[in-house]
């Protein structure tokens, strides 16, 4: 039982502390950058001003969302990292997410 608590605290802490975290996506060549916590909400969006052409529009939508993607795959392996941490290496079974 010692162990299951000491656990729930680690992944307690683990919690907040990807709260914390935040890392950016960035797409073409830096022009689109995209800011999430380690809970993946978004925190920013810098938008080259040279891109904001009307007739732009569709290549910074498309860049959006590739900076985002770039986040989310920052994200995922910053927990990745952080529940190898907090579980003492220890996999948890599979399909099991605690985020």
């Amino acid at each position: 039982m010692k162990q299951v608590k000491d656990m729930q605290e680690r992944m307690q802490r683990l919690q907040e502390e990807l709260g914390a975290v935040e890392v950016t996506g960035v797409a073409g060549g830096g022009l689109v950058s995209v800011t999430l916590t380690g809970k993946g909400d978004m925190k920013g969006v810098r938008i080259d001003p040279s891109l904001l052409k009307p007739e732009d529009a569709e290549i910074v939508e498309d860049l959006i969302i590739a900076a985002t993607t770039d986040a989310k795959a920052k994200v995922e392996q910053r927990v990745q990292e952080k529940m190898a941490e907090a579980t003492g290496g220890l996999p948890l079974p599979p399909g099991m997410k605690l985020f």
